[in-house]
């Protein structure tokens, strides 16, 4: 009982494992771990790979960012269960090579020629001949034709009951099957070699030897051994950027949560830079002249490396990915946006942090100030429609809190014409407050002309955003006549003073009104007075303005105090005759301050005009600036910097080899036809006469053959009936 008990478990436990096998060997197995790596493929096609967290949550809000995060949809191509997928996806598709295999190869040598005369009656390609000619020397001539066209031919004398006879067997187009067994194993040395360039090697290491991923910060030099793979590491593909003048070997591998560092036999050596550009902008060529420091044997070799051109050194490939800063060194002004700020100079380095400090005393406000980029070139479509303004343009419609209609860099409208100008060099950077939140700003060092009226000044532009995702909004500052915003600065600060608004609306209602009518002066300079305030954003009339929300200030006060104490109907007319008070006391306040700077007053003409009317704009949006000063780029010296991409990758060529056997197999299984044909060779027997007896001569109509012949294909195809029509007559017709 014990022992019959024992043997059906072992039956059992043997069924189970061939039903196993059959499962992990079924084509249907295949198939379904295919389609699951397609559709993992198309999401990490879709969906940004190895982005920070944040961008997610920006992009999709926190929860999808979470469940991105547990699935690892994010860096799908390292996930755990894509890497099992495909390991499985290998031993299912070798599994059923390994039972196929064989049959395929054993079929390739056999012609079949034991099929019976009856069965070739019943194939859709078949035909009757009576041939002139014994059967043993037809048999001979069929088969030598069918040897001359390619064919693979065996031929067979069989005895019969109806009497002997000769079997012609003959097959082409083997290599239809060899496609097979090709398109299979490309499948599994795509995979091997997918699976040997990604992360399960460096994964293996981490288990085995004890390395984790790195989320501190820091130098490179000081990082520990724990976080370092060798140099000997068979597979790897990091990043390594080298500035200008230097040289490093430690490179970056990028993981889920942080990143390895990925030692390497040699270190590189950054001579020079070179980029070329487009007159679109667009960058036409990156290359990098740089030097190879051999360790182990001191070796100084010279290298250039391009894009699709890299270098090779110990198994190595170097590849040109893109450029970067290398820590250029930049001097800022600081611009100040609000009263207590004072103009002043600051140095950095690109990449590195300055603390600021706002305002006086315990309350304070520490800064820090983050030089994130320096663009040396910057083009932009000055077209009309384009990115940059031209006749599309309205500078009126600046505002911190609304889109701009033409803002730059913008790609999101279609231009029909072109006007390409390089702007200049820019500079980028974050100021981040105490709680350590962030705002971005992108200015540009040189006045920008977006208004193609000759009247229209240039203007400064001084962009921000308040997240990544959003577009960057400018703040365009006008270029006086000294070519600066100088009187921008002055204007502003004298509009903070009271005593200043005072002695300028003193000189315009003078000069509007004269001393013959001081009442209408008054009444005039009361009026200027107040508009000076709301615009300035003090006083009583401001906070009336804001409806006792607080204190507005700009073209919004304006408005707000016109739709707080003026009836509708007559509020167009009066809000008109209010900014032009306004743009008149503006204008003798900016005459005011250029007196008080030693410069000569500002003539009264056309384009006077459309400075102060540009003047009147940056100042009212000045006042909802999300920082208390901007800086403006004064000089800089730029050190370029190369990301190479280091990989050694040895499933590379596993890979090459399996995209040859899956064009081999493909080409193999559609152009390919393997066809079989049988010619079934008898002596023919005169009419009304038996077999003869054994050892008496057959008459002479007897040495005549029967013939039967049939095709068969694995494809039914128009070419399939073309050829069997021709072999019929080539080997049914005798001997010419």
């Amino acid at each position: 009982m014990t022992v019959s008990t024992h043997g059906m478990k072992v039956n059992w436990g043997s069924r189970s494992l061939r039903a196993a096998v059959e499962l992990l060997s079924s084509m249907r197995f295949s198939i379904s771990l295919l389609t699951v790596i397609c559709i993992a493929s198309i999401i990490g096609t879709v969906l940004k790979q190895a982005e920070p967290l944040g961008n997610y949550v920006n992009q999709f809000g926190p929860f999808w960012a979470q469940a991105f995060s547990l699935l690892s949809l994010n860096t799908i191509y390292s996930a755990w269960w894509f890497l099992l997928i495909l390991a499985f996806l290998v031993i299912s598709t070798s599994l059923c090579i390994s039972r196929n295999a064989p049959k395929i190869l054993a079929d390739l040598n056999q012609l079949k020629e034991n099929v019976r005369e009856q069965s070739l009656k019943a194939f859709g390609h078949r035909a009757e001949a009576s041939l002139a000619e014994a059967p043993e020397a037809a048999a001979r001539r069929i088969g030598q034709t069918l040897v001359q066209s390619g064919w693979k031919v065996k031929l067979q004398q069989r005895q019969t009951p109806e009497g002997g006879g000769w079997m012609v067997a003959a097959k082409k187009g083997a290599a239809n099957k060899l496609g097979y067994i090709a398109a299979h194993s490309a499948i599994v040395l795509v995979c091997v070699g997918g699976l040997l360039d990604g992360d399960m090697v460096v994964r293996a290491q981490m288990w085995l030897n004890g390395k984790s991923i790195y989320t501190g910060g820091g130098l490179i030099a000081d990082v520990p051994a724990q976080y370092r793979l060798s140099d000997s590491n068979p597979t790897f593909r990091a990043n390594l950027l080298v500035a200008e003048g230097t040289q490093a070997s430690t490179a970056i591998l990028n993981q889920p949560g942080g990143v390895l560092l990925q030692e390497l036999p040699f270190s590189i050596e950054l001579k020079k830079f070179i980029v070329e550009y487009y007159s679109t902008g667009m960058p036409k060529l990156f290359a990098s002249d740089i030097i190879i420091h051999d360790k182990e044997t001191g070796e100084k070799i010279p290298a250039r490396v391009e894009v699709n051109h890299p270098a090779r050194h110990r198994g190595v490939e170097i590849y040109q990915s893109s450029f970067d800063d290398g820590g250029s060194s930049v001097t800022l002004k600081a611009i100040p946006m609000a009263a207590a700020s004072k103009p002043f100079e600051i140095q950095g380095t690109i990449g590195g942090t300055s603390s600021l400090t706002n305002g006086q005393g315990e309350g304070a406000e520490k800064l820090t100030l983050e030089y994130t980029a320096l663009r040396v070139i910057n083009v932009e479509n000055f077209a009309s429609g384009g990115s940059m303004g031209g006749s599309g343009a309205d500078v009126r419609k600046v505002d911190l809190h609304q889109a701009i209609d033409s803002r730059l860099g913008a790609a999101n409208k279609t231009v029909t014409q072109k006007e390409l100008r390089n702007v200049g060099p820019s500079v980028s950077y974050k100021l981040r407050d105490s709680a350590g939140q962030a705002r971005e700003f992108h200015n540009y060092m040189l006045p920008v002309k977006t208004d193609p009226d000759e009247n229209s000044p240039a203007v400064y532009l001084m962009g921000v955003r308040e997240t990544p995702s959003a577009p960057f909004q400018y703040l365009r500052i006008p270029v006086d006549t000294e070519g600066a915003m100088e009187t921008f600065l002055r204007l502003r600060a004298a509009l903070a003073d009271p005593a200043q608004r005072e002695l300028a609306v003193r000189r315009y209602a003078s000069q509007a009104i004269g001393r013959d009518r001081p009442e209408l002066a008054q009444q005039l300079a009361a009026s200027a007075s107040r508009a000076l305030a709301l615009f300035a954003g003090s006083g009583t009339d401001a906070a009336a303005a804001g409806n006792g929300s607080g204190k507005t200030a700009g073209l919004q006060a304006i408005s707000d105090f016109m739709e707080a104490n003026v009836p509708e109907a007559e509020r167009n007319r009066a809000g008109e005759v209010l900014v032009r008070i306004l743009n008149g006391a503006l204008f003798e306040l900016a005459q005011m301050t250029r007196e008080q700077a030693g410069l000569k007053p500002m003539a009264q003409d056309e384009k006077t005009l459309g400075f102060m009317s540009q003047m009147v704009l940056s100042l009212s949006d000045a006042h909802f600036y999300p920082a208390p000063m901007a800086f403006e780029l004064k000089d800089f010296t730029q050190v370029q910097a190369s990301v190479f991409q280091v990989a050694r990758a040895p499933g590379k060529t596993i890979v090459y080899l399996g995209c040859a056997f899956l064009i081999l197999g493909v080409f193999a299984m559609l152009y390919v036809r393997e066809r079989r044909v049988w010619v079934w060779l008898a002596p023919r027997v005169p009419l009304g006469q038996g077999a003869p007896a054994g050892g008496d001569s057959v008459p002479e109509l007897a040495a005549n053959s029967q013939a039967t012949m049939a095709l068969s294909t694995n494809r039914k195809t128009m070419d399939g009936d073309k050829e069997f029509e021709m072999l019929k007559t080539k080997l049914l017709q005798g001997p010419v």
